[in-house]
């Protein structure tokens, strides 16, 4: 009696096939939500085989070539084993803007696109602004930001030269020459720069939450994500100097934790900022809070 051989990622097969298999076994070895992982599967072949998604659905019968097959494989195990789907790709969508990401920089998230949201409202059109985006990572904010509004100027820093690299590159990408890219521990490199504008996604998750063992987050830079025992270590350092650089009546404002909007607006209102508010994302969390010099 024969008895056939199981099925294994290397096996030739269409792309049809494809979608069909390894969105099953995507989904459950991540419990992704429902459609995620098909979409994923679609990101990793549009990937290898460089094309878009309206050619990978119109030719569902097209066999995978062995290269082309191995490299899927490759890609597909390790997101298989949790590696983010971002970082695989080399790409992630902000703000209607690519980005290159690496394993040197956060993954931009669309909760933070609500950070962008809130400065643009209160950058003028025309006219000059300055704006100070700090721990830029891979220049998701202050890029967006210089891209909507031509006119600005905006300083992004970093404490990681790897990260300014990844932030550098897609400046250039973006072809965008309004943006100054600095290597600096926080306000270290900015002694009497002031700015209209002050804008943060900095490090807010508590040294010893479980979450960092989870998810995405294991394969991103810890120093990007975690600062000290309650998460706001390095908030407390941009509120007690963001003073001394912005203008009169100029804004700070920064992304924190799903439970730390109260703690935040404590530290700012102790500071001296007036008109301290607290804004929701997408998931009616408050994500972003404000205030004025």
């Amino acid at each position: 009696m024969s008895i056939s051989k199981p099925e294994t990622p290397g096996a030739a097969h269409d792309i049809g096939c494809i979608l069909h298999r390894d969105s099953k076994r995507l989904d459950a070895a991540l419990n992704h939500e429902p459609g995620t992982a098909r979409i994923e599967v679609q990101c990793l072949l549009q990937s290898v085989l460089q094309v878009n998604r309206a050619y990978l659905l119109t030719h569902l019968e097209r066999i995978l070539s062995d290269d082309e097959t191995a490299h899927y494989n490759a890609l597909f195990q390790r997101r298989i084993n949790g590696e983010p789907i971002a970082y695989l790709l080399g790409t992630r969508e902000f703000y209607g803007l690519e980005f290159k990401v690496t394993p040197a920089t956060l993954i931009p998230r669309p909760d933070t696109e609500l950070l962008v949201e809130l400065a643009l409202q209160r950058i003028p059109q025309r006219g000059k602004c300055r704006i100070l985006d700090m721990g830029t990572g891979s220049g998701a904010i202050a890029l967006a930001i210089a891209h909507e509004r031509a006119d600005a100027e905006v300083v992004a820093v970093d404490a990681s030269d790897a990260a300014l690299d990844v932030a550098r590159e897609n400046a250039q990408r973006l072809n965008l020459g309004n943006v100054r890219l600095l290597h600096s521990d926080w306000f270290a490199s900015l002694e009497g720069e002031r700015f209209d504008i002050i804008v943060s996604n900095p490090p807010y998750i508590e040294s010893d939450d479980v979450h960092l063992g989870q998810g995405d987050v294991r394969f991103e830079p810890l120093s990007a994500l975690a600062s000290g025992s309650d998460g706001l270590d390095d908030i407390r350092r941009i509120v007690a100097n963001a003073k001394k650089h912005l203008t009169p009546a100029g804004w700070l404002m920064f992304e924190h934790g799903y439970d730390q909007a109260d703690r935040v607006r404590q530290l700012l209102q102790d500071a001296g900022f007036s008109g301290v508010a607290s804004w929701r994302d997408l998931s009616g969390i408050e994500r972003v809070t404000i205030g004025q010099a």
